[in-house]
C-alpha cells in the first residue's frame, strides 16, 4: 500500500514537472519596437494601439516550441538622434532578436537634414546588427508641403538603408490611408483608432515571414 502511494506521488510530481520543463525549453523570440508617438498609442487607450494589436497576433502564433515577447521602448516625440543616444542601453537591457525601427517622422517634421537622419539611422542599425538583432525598418513619409524635393529625398532614406544593410522594409507605415483624414486624429498627424488595424496589416505582411527564421 505504501509502495502504491509512493508511485502515485511520483506520477503526480512528473505531471507537474514535465510541463514546466517543456515551457522552460521553449524558444523565446524578443521583438523590440523603437519608435515615436505613432508607436505609443498616442491619443487613445494603450490596448487600442497597433503595438497591442500586434502583440495579440503574436500570442496567437505562440506555441510550446516558440513564445513571442514584444517590448515597446518607443517614446513620444522621439527623434533619430535621441534614439541613437540610448539604443545601446535598450539593446543591453532587452537583448532583442528583432528590432522594429520606426523613426524619422519627427526629424522630417522638424526639417532636419536628410544627411543627419541617415547618419543617425545608420548608427542605430549598426548597433542592432552588432548585437545580433535583425532590423525591420518601418518607412515613413512627410507631406509634400515640406517641399517636393525634400519629401522625395526623405522617402528614399528608407529604401536606400534597406538596400545598404539588407533589411526587411515596410515601405510606408501608413500605406493605404496616409492621405485620408478620416483615419487621423484632429491634429492631422496621428492615426486614430480606426487606423491601427491597418498599420498592423502593413507591418504583418513583411514581419510574419521573418518569424519563420527565428
Amino acid at each position: 500500500m505504501v509502495t502504491m502511494k509512493k508511485l502515485l506521488i511520483s506520477c503526480l510530481l512528473l505531471l507537474i514537472i514535465i510541463p514546466n520543463v517543456v515551457m522552460a525549453s521553449a524558444n523565446i523570440v524578443k521583438i523590440m519596437i523603437l519608435g515615436d508617438s505613432l508607436s505609443t498609442s498616442y491619443g487613445m487607450p494603450i490596448e487600442a494601439g497597433w503595438v497591442n494589436l500586434l502583440d495579440q497576433r503574436l500570442q496567437e502564433q505562440s506555441s510550446q516550441a516558440t513564445n513571442y515577447q514584444l517590448i515597446n521602448v518607443s517614446i513620444s516625440g522621439e527623434t533619430t538622434f535621441g534614439a541613437r543616444r540610448h539604443i545601446e542601453r535598450a539593446l543591453e537591457n532587452h537583448s532583442p532578436d528583432i528590432v522594429m525601427l520606426g523613426l524619422g517622422g519627427n526629424d522630417g517634421l522638424q526639417g532636419a537634414s536628410v544627411k543627419s537622419i541617415i547618419v543617425n539611422l545608420q548608427a542605430i542599425i549598426e548597433s542592432c546588427q552588432q548585437n545580433n538583432a535583425r532590423v525591420l525598418l518601418l518607412g515613413m513619409q512627410i507631406p509634400p508641403n515640406y517641399g517636393i524635393s525634400y519629401a522625395q529625398k526623405f522617402r528614399d532614406i528608407y529604401t536606400q538603408l534597406a538596400k545598404d544593410y539588407q533589411l526587411e522594409l515596410v515601405p510606408f507605415l501608413l500605406a493605404g490611408f496616409g492621405e485620408n483624414l478620416e483615419f487621423f486624429q484632429a491634429d492631422g498627424i496621428h492615426p486614430n483608432i480606426q487606423a491601427q488595424e491597418k498599420i498592423v496589416e502593413n507591418i504583418w505582411q513583411v514581419f510574419y515571414p521573418m518569424l519563420d527564421s527565428e
